[in-house]
């Protein structure tokens, strides 16, 4: 399936700065029945969000309205625990197209950049930066660059580089999964395997 491209993003961010956050804790087991990628966003971080009775936990920050934006900045080891793909499809379905960490978990890494989130992962001291920054104002603006590989605190003009592989940047650059960018090779692969008929 695939998704809206990512090349450029400029937006506020969501800090979370609590480390270890578990794909438990992105979306309880409970919430995975369903196997399309659409709806989880109403229970990410469901036990964090809501109380018992499903009333809104005000001092929870996806519930503060003085936060909002694409960008959801974690604590180290972010997406931890159970490989399951349901916590990257919360995130993406809550809104979030960018996770920054200075930490994360391999799998729910990949799940997330199969997906179209993309996750940037940005040193310790960096990260602290950010978090400042969102601190001392909410609705300040954090720049993702995907082409230069590098992070933007737009009130500083502080920066990082990050790491991306190759092909996973050309995917998202064209909003492409694994099945969209061999689709749009077919043609490619229908030639070469012509060569190979005996």
């Amino acid at each position: 399936m695939a998704y809206d491209k990512f090349e450029i993003l400029k937006s506020s961010a969501y800090p979370l700065p609590i480390d270890n956050v578990d794909t438990d804790q992105l979306i309880p087991a409970r919430f995975l029945k369903a196997t399309e990628r659409k709806g989880f966003g109403d229970n990410l971080f469901r036990d964090w969000r809501y109380n018992s009775d499903g009333s809104a936990k005000s001092d929870f920050v996806l519930n503060d309205n003085k936060y909002s934006g694409k960008i959801l900045v974690g604590g180290k080891n972010f997406g931890s625990g159970s490989s399951r793909e349901h916590a990257a499809w919360a995130i993406y379905d809550f809104g979030f197209r960018c996770v920054i960490s200075s930490e994360f978990a391999d799998i729910f890494k990949n799940n997330c950049l199969n997906i179209g989130v993309l996750p940037v992962q940005v040193s310790d001291e960096f990260a602290k930066k950010i978090f400042a920054a969102i601190e001392s104002d909410p609705k300040a603006e954090i720049e993702v660059n995907l082409p230069d590989q590098k992070v933007i605190i737009l009130a500083t003009g502080e920066s990082e580089s990050f790491p991306i592989n190759g092909y996973k940047k050309g995917n998202m650059l064209n909003g492409f999964d694994d099945i969209d960018y061999l689709n749009n090779m077919k043609e490619e692969i229908k030639a070469f395997a012509e060569t190979r008929l005996f």
